[in-house]
């Protein structure tokens, strides 16, 4: 359904007298006061480094921010969005504060100062933006889901007409984020406002090159389940009714509504860019359209005098002056605190603070304390069964976990894992996506900054490959917003080689997520230490990727008694498997039970640790290993090129070097993708002969 500006009213319309605007022209002049100052005196005095203006888009972004005044609505921005956090209750020092890097504001100087944050202050709260176009649009969905899982599961009636919306420039709508949100709204009628600020211009590249025809609105015509209103952002009497009706739309439960509004960008798109690519006369046509200058049109003087409205700039110029001072005056951050928020824990004096926004921590919720004893009675089941039996029991337990993904519903999963589970907790609860990673993992971040407990599963590793943008940026989120919000998902992700190997099923990689700042790293290699860890990874605040190798699912040697309800493995606890005097082996996952396979033809002499975590990993007994047995062989699945067992090795060198009388040696795939053929599969993989040989050269050295 689309409508246009046909059902705005007449241009001598007097201002909506629902809106306060003086406080509207207050907001939209100090913006322009920032931007000013910034440009023409920051900037130049190298105070401010990136400046984005918000010099055109301001005046529709304000009138939005007006009308999201549920305190559980939420906005994903992106960093022309200014405007809208001063409407939100950004503070005018606290925005000066972030582009000039000083502490305190919305990161304390870690992130870029137009890259911003606002947790709620009784109205909507603004989610964590990033610097990568398009990123925004799919966690405002994962908010927009959580809206609608806290009012119709919980009974939240709190929840009752909370909306998300998502702001993005013309040239976001090319990006995956754009089209998968946009797929998960629609698909799911969701409480959701796409805004789309339309300036013609991706940095210099015109509209036209993002859309076919350079407009959004029409080409998203036919879509289904889709409300579009497409207006004149720089006229306030189009715009307002545009703006309240798509509001409004989304808070009557309608489905999601796209609303796109033309823009001038009056600058540009950086404070180094200076629009040699745009014609001279559209500069003079974009200034000509300012849409300040339609604000004071339609308020002067049916709502202020002349006299007034200069009285205002004046105050406004007055408020701007003193904050900047404030700005300036604040200290730079402490480089002493620049370690935490890494992980949720104590910070620099002890104090364990949770996150303002985002998983049980920010609610108040604590889950039980769980046990180290493991039940060993009863039958063997295999790793399937176990992580099925521990999601189980944390979904009756806990009403927030929700597990997702590509064919987790009716089909229980590709490896059987989430077999039954729909049936027992429902299609709300435990439910299929859309075939987007992007989106998979988008959703589940913004689901979480809600403060549910997304499990997300990822098919197979090599399929996280698309969602390496919304990963990254879950990881980092604690620190870069200085613990304001954090997004702790629990990413399930099975890989490695099966009965046979591939390129693209059969990877393991685990290295590029120990390596992704702020995550924890599980690598199970049996049926006991996989619910451990799993419950841990639950009934943590911190996001997790529990990888499920393929080749433990089902197998035999990885079977073990359920070891309880109550079970929780600690995160970098190394286990060890065998005490030995000659040489340690130090390994996690599949290769596990390789190398205990091989250890058994040195009997006494092998000392075998099972890391199973890697971030973190269990560095204190691996060197009190190394310095009983003095020699070191570590076994991995991941390539041995800059696998995760070259910082074991660095760590090793580093710190127990005297320690050592051979030099650290690594078995691992060798630098070729998996191949598919099992002759070559295990000419690559590690496997029992090669660790074997390994051993005896060690203790052999």
């Amino acid at each position: 359904m689309k409508r246009g500006n046909s059902s705005a009213p007449a241009l001598a319309a007097a201002p909506d007298a629902s809106f306060d605007w003086r406080k509207v022209a207050s907001v939209v002049l100090s913006s322009r006061a920032l931007d000013r100052i910034e440009e023409t005196e920051l900037m130049p005095a190298r105070k401010v480094l990136y400046q984005f203006t918000a010099r055109g888009h301001d005046v529709p972004q304000v009138i939005l921010g007006s009308l999201l005044d549920h305190p559980h609505d939420a906005v994903g921005a992106y960093y022309r969005s200014r405007p809208m956090l001063l409407t939100l209750g950004l503070t005018l020092a606290d925005a000066f504060a972030g582009p000039m890097g000083k502490s305190g504001g919305f990161s304390d100087g870690r992130d870029i100062g137009v890259v911003c944050n606002l947790p709620s202050r009784g109205a909507a709260s603004v989610l964590p933006m990033s610097g990568d176009v398009g990123s925004q649009y799919t966690p405002a969905a994962g908010w927009a889901q959580a809206i609608q899982y806290r009012r119709s599961v919980l009974g939240e009636k709190k929840y009752a007409n909370a909306i998300s919306v998502v702001m993005g420039g013309d040239a976001s709508v090319a990006t995956n984020g754009f089209w998968s949100a946009l797929t998960i709204a629609t698909t799911q009628k969701l409480p959701m406002l796409f805004y789309i600020e339309d300036n013609g211009y991706g940095i210099s590249v015109p509209s036209t090159f993002q859309t076919p025809g350079g407009n959004i609105a029409e080409n998203l015509a036919a879509f289904r389940n889709l409300t579009i209103l497409d207006g004149d952002g720089c006229d306030v009497r189009k715009a307002v009714p545009l703006i309240k009706e798509a509001v409004h739309l989304v808070r009557s439960g309608q489905g999601p509504v796209l609303l796109r509004l033309t823009v001038p960008r009056l600058s540009g798109h950086s404070g180094q860019d200076t629009q040699a690519y745009k014609p001279k006369d559209l500069v003079e046509r974009e200034n000509a359209r300012d849409p300040l200058i339609s604000l004071k049109s339609h308020l002067v003087p049916a709502m202020f005098s002349e006299q007034e409205w200069s009285e205002l700039e004046a105050e406004v110029e007055g408020r701007v002056a003193k904050a900047l001072a404030e700005a300036e005056a604040r200290p730079a951050p402490s480089p002493e605190r620049i370690h935490e928020g890494v992980y949720f824990g104590p910070g620099t004096h002890g104090t364990l603070q949770p996150q303002t926004v985002g998983g049980l921590a920010a609610e108040g919720i604590s889950m039980p304390a769980g046990t180290e004893y493991a039940d060993s009675e009863g039958a063997r089941i295999n790793v399937v069964a176990a992580v099925r039996k521990t999601l189980e029991t944390e979904l009756a337990l806990n009403p927030r976990v929700t597990v997702f993904g590509e064919d987790v519903g009716p089909k229980g999963g590709v490896h059987a894992v989430t077999n039954g589970l729909q049936d027992k907790f429902g299609a709300e609860r435990v439910f299929d996506t859309s075939l987007s990673e992007e989106g998979i993992i988008g959703r589940a971040v913004g689901m979480a900054m809600a403060g549910l407990v997304p499990v997300p599963e990822i098919q197979f590793r090599k399929y996280a490959d698309p969602a390496t943008e919304q990963l990254n940026n879950c990881g980092t989120m604690r620190w870069r917003t200085n613990n304001a919000f954090a997004a702790p998902i629990i990413v399930r992700m099975p890989g490695g080689f099966a009965k046979c190997g591939d390129p693209w099923h059969s990877v393991c990689g685990e290295v590029q997520w120990a390596h992704g700042i702020g995550w924890q790293v599980c690598f199970p290699s049996n049926a006991a230490d996989a619910v451990g860890l799993l419950r841990t990874a639950l009934r943590g605040n911190n996001p997790v990727i529990f990888f499920e190798h393929r080749a433990v699912l089902d197998a035999a040697w990885s079977r073990r008694p359920y070891p309880g309800d109550s079970f929780m493995v600690p995160f970098g606890n190394a286990a060890k498997l065998s005490e030995g005097d000659g040489v340690t082996i130090v390994t996690w996952g599949a290769m596990v039970e390789r190398c205990e396979e091989a250890a058994r033809g040195f009997p006494g002499r092998v000392e075998l640790l099972d890391l199973r975590t890697i971030m973190p990993w269990d560095k204190e007994a691996v060197l009190q290993s190394v310095q009983k047995t003095r020699k070191c062989l570590i076994v991995h699945e991941d390539g041995v090129t800059a696998g995760f067992g070259a910082e074991i090795s660095a760590t090793l060198a580093e710190e127990a070097l005297y320690s050592l009388d051979a030099p650290i040696k690594r078995v691992a795939v060798r630098d070729v993708p998996i191949p598919y053929n099992v002759g070559l599969m295990d000419a690559v993989v590690p496997n029992v002969a090669r660790i074997t040989a390994a051993i005896d050269e060690l203790l052999t050295a």
